[in-house]
């Protein structure tokens, strides 16, 4: 990955040189005029359009019994890896299914995320909060399978596939998904460990506590990356928008959703 200052210094170096043409056909760009995301207000874009600022490659699944010496080179290899596999195409984040996953430079406590994705048949991916999978996406017209009764695509995207199965918020409340060849979008809210979803405007995570994967004797972590998960086949993210939510917003968010619940 490229880090800001060589970048920006790089960038120059082009404007004088007139070298900027290598720079958009290298693995992380295209040849296509890349747009700048519009954030809705209060929000700012977490992926500018145009290049991979701001992001690093990283499977936390590949160093989590690794330490020492052994998980430094695995960190190091994946963000030199991180540019082989993932490019800007059209404005949109782009990965075949292959790599370490798209993560944020910045960590993030209680936040509002917007973002819109679109994969293609056989693949399924995430988006990893504070660092922590995940709200689900799916191919739903995968057949159930019997050796795993808890996988169930066809339920749709959008749950928290990594809390307990069976409990609230592991798969969404309602199928939202639209069919491949158009964007879905996620508006997710998460204050503490609570978490809501909404999946192409469709409520499908109410208030769900999502359960920390490492441990789930503990909470989530207070903060953490935003993480974007590839599997299986090419997705393309855009208008990745994120909201810090201060402390008084997110009691105010937790008082009304405990004021609904009472009887």
């Amino acid at each position: 990955m490229f880090s800001p200052l060589p970048y920006r210094l790089i960038q120059r170096l082009g404007a004088y040189f007139l070298i900027g043409c290598a720079f958009t056909t290298s693995p992380a760009t295209s040849n296509a005029e890349e747009k700048q995301p519009q954030p809705p207000a209060g929000f700012r874009s977490l992926f500018n359009g145009k290049d991979l600022s701001g992001w690093y490659g990283l499977n936390p699944h590949l160093v989590a019994k690794l330490d020492g010496e052994k998980k430094a080179a695995n960190l190091q290899d994946q963000r030199a890896q991180f540019p082989n596999h993932w490019r800007v195409e059209n404005s949109e984040l782009v990965n075949e299914g292959t790599g370490p996953y798209a993560t944020s430079q910045d960590e993030f406590g209680d936040i509002e995320l917007r973002l819109e994705y679109k994969t293609v048949p056989g693949a399924d991916s995430g988006v990893y909060l504070r660092g922590m999978p995940q709200v689900q996406i799916w191919d739903i017209n995968q057949p159930d399978d019997p050796k795993r009764p808890d996988r169930r695509p066809r339920l749709g995207s959008g749950g928290l596939f990594n809390n307990t199965p069976g409990t609230p918020g592991r798969d969404p409340l309602v199928l939202a998904d639209k069919p491949f060849g158009e964007w879905n979008s996620f508006r997710i809210q998460q204050i503490g460990a609570r978490t809501w979803v909404w999946f192409n405007d469709q409520l499908v995570v109410d208030d769900t506590v999502w359960e920390n994967y490492v441990d789930r004797s503990k909470p989530l972590p207070d903060r953490g990356p935003i993480m974007l998960q590839t599997h299986g086949g090419q997705i393309r993210w855009r208008n990745i928008f994120v909201r810090e939510l201060s402390p008084a917003e997110s009691k105010k968010i937790l008082a009304a959703a405990d004021a609904k619940k009472k009887p």
